[in-house]
């Protein structure tokens, strides 16, 4: 348990910040499973937009910590990849 004031804070400064990252966590998830779900339908205009709509989303959480940058950068490679397969 924190006892001295600044670890009081802390505490409530990282409560603060988990929260934010989770719910950024959960933005990109919906986004990427948006993006999944048109891969699965195979319909190619779908799935391009959903990636465009993923993407931004994806290096967001990356820029605010939320994801590693290259684990964003990895997942929107493999998902633009797989867009790009559909129908080729």
């Amino acid at each position: 348990m924190a006892n001295t004031p600044s670890a009081k804070k802390a505490v409530r400064k990282i409560a603060r910040r988990t929260a934010i990252n989770k719910s950024r966590r959960s933005r990109v998830r919906t986004y990427v499973r948006k993006v999944e779900e048109a891969l699965a339908s195979g319909d190619k205009g779908a799935a391009e937009n959903a990636l465009r709509v993923a993407e931004p989303e994806l290096m967001r959480a990356a820029t605010k910590g939320a994801l590693h940058k290259n684990a964003a950068s990895r997942k929107v490679s493999r998902l633009a990849r797989r867009v790009k397969m559909l129908n080729a």
